[in-house]
């Protein structure tokens, strides 16, 4: 038997749609990109939102698909009243391209999830291989496709994370938290997932500290995992990030120059490297 049908269900279909799938994205493109944390309070959807804003800065074709079902928010840190949501894709009433909202004031699109709709959450199998065949398909007009997963590591966030080329941990430094990202690195490594996995450390007091916090993490993964997830980047610590969310708009649009828009855009600047 294959190595990907002993997997779970939610990561074995997820891999057989990438393995199989006709993938039209140009050479330039970064693919799915998946940010996880592990728990909630890192700010992991606030960071997804201003990586798409970044990398839509940069001039590629963005797609933001909040993919905490049953707990969405991206919508909600945006100000949006979306038309259409995945409650509607969900409900048949519209194909999952139909519910893509434009966000001109950040550069890219939004495919927003269902906020308290906790039966999102719970999807039926067959619903799930479908919304992960659909989203695969629609991220092939894009040129970046940023999921931002829901916390913890149930079946349907590691399969969406499965989908990924590029998955993106974000922790911080407390003990909770690198704990909790330890446990997803953990199961991602456990089920042989062949995605580029990295770290973002957000909330630094400095580039150092953060490097501090990474290698703790790093130490702990080596040490039972066999497995070094590289850093990726540090995002200081800075007081316009909540007032940017207290205003529902982007970092990068309401403070462009501050130290955690830079740090974000200089991640993005990263990822579009390796194109």
């Amino acid at each position: 038997m294959s190595t990907i049908h002993t997997l779970p269900y939610a990561e074995a279909h997820t891999r057989a749609v990438v393995e199989t799938g006709q993938d039209m994205r140009p050479a330039s493109s970064l693919g799915l990109i998946a940010v996880a944390s592990g728990k909630g309070g890192v700010g992991k959807t606030w960071f997804s939102i201003t990586l798409a804003t970044a990398l839509a800065r940069r001039g590629l074709k963005t797609l933001l698909f909040d993919g905490d079902l049953g707990l969405a928010n991206v919508d909600i840190q945006l100000g949006l009243f979306p038309k259409r949501d995945l409650g509607h894709y969900f409900a048949g009433a519209h194909a999952l391209p139909e519910c893509v909202t434009e966000y001109p004031a950040g550069g890219f699109d939004i495919l927003a999830g269902r906020s308290g709709s906790g039966n999102l959450a719970s999807l039926a199998q067959p619903r799930f291989a479908q919304l992960i065949r659909d989203l695969y398909e629609l991220s092939a007009d894009y040129e970046a496709t940023i999921v931002d997963l829901g916390a913890g590591i149930e079946a349907h966030t590691r399969g969406l994370a499965a989908l990924a080329r590029t998955c993106i941990v974000v922790t911080n430094d407390e003990p909770t938290a690198l704990t909790d990202a330890y446990a997803f690195i953990k199961v991602l490594t456990t089920h042989r997932q062949r995605n580029d996995l990295r770290i973002v450390i957000n909330s630094a007091g400095n580039p150092t500290q953060g490097q501090r916090i990474h290698e703790t993490l790093t130490k702990a993964c080596r040490e039972f995992l066999r497995f070094e997830p590289p850093l990726l980047g540090v995002v200081r610590r800075d007081g316009r990030v909540r007032d940017s969310i207290h205003a529902q708009t982007p970092l990068l649009v309401r403070h462009p120059g501050a130290h955690a828009a830079v740090d974000v855009e200089a991640i993005a600047a990263r990822l579009a490297g390796r194109a």
